[in-house]
This record gives C-alpha cells, structure tokens and sequence, in this order.
C-alpha cells in the first residue's frame, strides 16, 4: 500500500504536536502564575473613596484608635465602616471643607449609609468573624498592612484561602505575643462534646470558614 503521508509531513505533524503541547504547558503556567500574583488580587491598588480618606493622617499622624471608626471589630463580624455622623461629629469643628464633606451631608439627608468602597471584601462563600479574630489576639495589620502608613487605602495581602490557611495552620505568627488561646469548649459545654464523642472542628476544617 502506498505513502499517504510523506516523510515531511510526517515530521511536521510530529513538531506541531510538540509545539503544541509545550504551549499548552507555558499558557497554563502563566495563567497559574498571574492567578498567584498581587496584581490579581489587586495588591496595592487604591480603591476610589466618595471621600479622599487618608489613614496615613488619622491613624498615622493623629493617632486614632482603629476602633474609632470600625467600631464593630471586637463584636461582631463586621468590623463596620465609619458613619457620616461619625466623621462629622469631628470634621464640624475641625478642618471642614464642604466640597468634600458633601457626600457626608448628603447621607445624613437620606438617612443612609456613606457608600465606602471595601478593599478587603471576602466573596460571599467565605465566612470570616472579626470579632473571633480579635478576641483570639490577632492584629488588624496581619490582614490590612500598615494603614497607618497610606496615604490611600490598599489591599496589602491576597486574603486568598492559601493566605488564610497559612495563618490558620501557624496562628502565633499573626497574633500579639499575649494573645488569647482560640475560642473552644470549656467547661460543661466541653464535657457534652466529649460525651457524644463530637471532635471539635479544627482551624483547618473547609467548614469553619465555608457553611
């Protein structure tokens, strides 16, 4: 039976297929590689504010407490986002400039919240609770970053699982050294688990941050 393929074609047929492959293999890596990068995460990129805030100013220089402004951090799993009364209650008196204070007034006028843009937002189908994280002494800078050095609000970290489960799986490295042990059972509480045999979830577990 004769050639239907000549020996050229053969070869390039081979070569393609190489080709391909190889690509195949380098798009994949560079798709995995950016995925992994900051620039994906959007690392240092400042979110626009109704309000030019500047944490550089009022955490850095003035020095104000975190929890002035992000008032539900210790309570609850929100930490919250300052209210226009709330800036208002110092900006009426000190340094007030209408044009930038205008989107204050005006959500005082309509009885609702100033609309910030949130640089660490999680997706919908992480469950995060500042208030168990600060009670288990874990400082606002493992996840924010020093905002007290910028000038505008940036994400610092990826906040991705892999971050979340680095710290999870090595806890004293982003808590206070005189932090306070996790949050478990104890007392009776800890003796009815232990009676029905039910193992407490660990840090670890895909549950204890995914319901």
């Amino acid at each position: 039976m004769a050639q239907i393929f000549t020996t050229q074609a053969d070869a390039r047929l081979r070569l393609a297929l190489i080709v391909g492959a190889a690509l195949v293999l380098l798009i994949g890596a560079a798709v995995f590689a950016y995925v992994r990068s900051g620039n994906a995460w959007a690392i240092g990129r400042p979110a626009a504010q109704p309000i030019p805030f500047s944490h550089a100013v009022h955490a850095g220089d003035l020095g104000l407490d975190c929890r002035f402004c992000h008032a539900g951090v210790e309570r609850r799993t929100d930490a919250g986002m300052p209210s226009a009364e709330t800036c208002l209650g110092c900006h009426e008196r000190v340094w007030n400039v209408t044009a930038q204070f205008a989107p204050l007034r005006a959500a005082i006028a309509r009885r609702a919240a100033v609309e910030w843009s949130s640089v660490s937002r999680l997706p919908d189908h992480a469950r995060f609770d500042h208030a168990a994280h600060s009670q288990a002494g874990v400082t606002c800078e493992s996840c924010h970053g020093k905002v007290q050095e910028m000038p505008r609000t940036a994400r610092a970290e990826t906040l991705s699982m892999g971050f979340c489960l680095d710290c999870h799986r090595n806890p004293a490295a982003g808590t206070q050294p005189a932090a306070a042990p996790a949050v478990r059972p104890h007392g009776l509480q800890s003796l009815r688990y232990e009676h029905y045999g039910v193992e407490v979830s660990p840090l670890t577990r895909c549950s204890t941050c995914h319901r």
